[in-house]
């Protein structure tokens, strides 16, 4: 009885330290990690997000982009931070759900070694041109690369990432054979579809919409059921000719895997907090996202869906790491 009573004791000091350590914090800023570079959606979601928890955490948040293989290095940093609530990650579908597929080695494992706290974005993808392009609609696009079997190419943000996952469905749907090419993040990709030295990309969104509305992107469909409140007039691929094809881009926030449960809920609270707030709804959904938000518990259920049905799309379609 008495190891049992100790047992409880230590028990009871545990909880109470945890809960100690979520009453005060956070005491110090918070290291909220982007494995992407700057400039593509998830480093405009983290900018976004940073003043909101600044003042609703009462503390200094950081982004700080980690860069490389495919959002690997970034969400390993992470995984094997302290977990204490003070380094955050922006965490994307490819190294959650895609990645461990489509690497042979990876140094985490995001359901093991990550928690999720929120999920915070369900993309759409647009399926775009340069403007001076002959293409005008996805029928004439097929037509045009029917034409010319390997030769044609398409952009991508790097290997696993949506991007690059929504271009070999499309090839695996229409039996084209569009060659992949892999840029380290959106920014670079889309830097060469805009000067014309790559002829497509489907691209997520939120780093494409400003050059959409300039005129300087031409958008053929997008990737969703249903069209976009912020595209109206860009119709989906199912409606063009391809039924059943979706394919949407998700976000979330997730920290190491032993922090304190109740540090989860107040990162969880205050993200939430965000969403209902009027203003920033609007802020968010003007880059191409519905406000989602959420319990950890969805996310972590969604994390472990999307594994699976990502992982099936990596080996259905053959794709590899370079």
């Amino acid at each position: 009885m008495r190891t049992v009573g100790l047992a409880c004791l230590g028990l009871v000091v545990g909880l109470s330290a945890n809960a100690r350590a979520a009453d005060a914090y956070p005491s110090k800023p918070i290291r909220f990690v982007v494995p992407y570079p700057p400039g593509g959606p998830t480093d405009l979601m983290a900018r976004l997000l940073q003043a909101s928890l600044q003042t609703r955490l009462g503390a200094t948040v950081v982004v700080e982009n980690r860069a490389g293989a495919g959002g690997n290095i970034g969400t390993d940093a992470v995984a094997k931070a302290a977990p204490d609530g003070y380094t955050i990650l922006l965490a994307a579908s490819g190294p959650m759900a895609v990645n461990p597929t489509l690497y042979k080695h990876l140094p985490y494992d995001p359901q093991k070694d990550l928690a999720p706290v929120v999920q915070i974005s369900a993309f759409p993808l647009v399926l775009e041109v340069h403007p001076d392009s002959p293409v005008k609609d996805v029928k004439s696009f097929i037509a045009s690369v029917r034409s010319k079997p390997g030769d044609y190419s398409f952009a991508s943000a790097g290997n696993g990432t949506p991007q690059h996952l929504a271009g070999e469905l499309f090839n695996t749907a229409e039996g084209t054979k569009m060659q992949h090419i892999a840029y380290k993040g959106a920014g670079p990709a889309l830097n060469d579809v805009l000067g014309g030295q790559v002829p497509v990309m489907f691209d997520i969104m939120a780093s494409s919409l400003t050059y959409i509305k300039a005129g300087k992107l031409r958008p053929l469909a997008v990737t969703t059921k249903v069209r976009s409140p912020v595209l109206p007039d860009v119709p989906t691929l199912a409606e063009s000719g391809l039924p059943g094809f979706e394919f949407v881009a998700w976000h979330g926030i997730a920290v190491p895997a032993a922090t304190p449960r109740d540090i989860v809920l107040k990162l969880n609270g205050a993200i939430n907090a965000a969403f209902k707030d009027p203003e920033f709804r609007k802020r968010w959904e003007a880059i191409g996202t519905p406000v989602v938000g959420g319990t950890p518990e969805a996310f972590g259920a969604l994390i472990r869906s999307e594994t699976t049905r990502l992982g099936k799309v990596v080996r259905d379609t053959g794709a590899t790491v370079d």
